[in-house]
């Protein structure tokens, strides 16, 4: 087994506990259903909860499957991302960062899906003006937040890693 930097799995840690405590916050002191408007139309935090996966893709299925499923396959793809940063050497720092984000989001929302059966608590509200069709993105949470960003960030890395390779090769 390589061994991997252990330092960018604080971020992970920092994910995880900020992802968790900002749910806290939302669960104590919005209800339910509540919008708290944060800037104007454009950003509010409004309560809610999502049975399904990401844009509440899944929340139809039956309740044990939708559990089942759930957290089945978040564990798989978090464990698989742990054996990839712990096992691939060739990974750059900010690779690792990524990946560390990536895992955090997920632990994160996992973590909502074993405990809270009522779903993962979403709360982040951005009015899109009509993006999409839609006039707010789908509600998210910090949790959903490292995921998305630290994913574009690794394609990234991934990308520009394989162009360097690519004009070495050319030399």
């Amino acid at each position: 087994m390589n061994k991997a930097p252990i330092t960018p799995l604080a971020l992970t840690a920092t994910v995880i506990c900020a992802d968790q405590l900002t749910k806290f916050l939302v669960i104590h002191f919005i209800s339910l259903g509540s919008t708290v408007p944060l800037l104007g139309d454009f950003v509010a935090m409004t309560h809610v909860r999502n049975l399904g996966m990401a844009f509440s893709l899944g929340d139809s299925l039956s309740p044990l499957l939708r559990r089942l499923f759930f957290i089945a396959a978040p564990l798989v793809v978090m464990a698989g991302v742990g054996i990839y940063y712990f096992r691939n050497s060739e990974l750059t720092k900010g690779m690792r960062w990524a990946l560390a984000g990536i895992l955090g989001g997920g632990i994160g929302n996992l973590i909502d899906r074993i405990a809270r059966p009522s779903g993962v608590v979403d709360f982040m509200m951005v009015r899109v003006y009509g993006f999409l069709g839609m006039n707010y993105w789908p509600v998210f949470n910090l949790a959903d937040s490292s995921v998305v960003v630290s994913g574009i960030l690794l394609v990234l890395l991934f990308a520009i890693a394989e162009r360097k390779h690519k004009e070495k090769s050319v030399e």
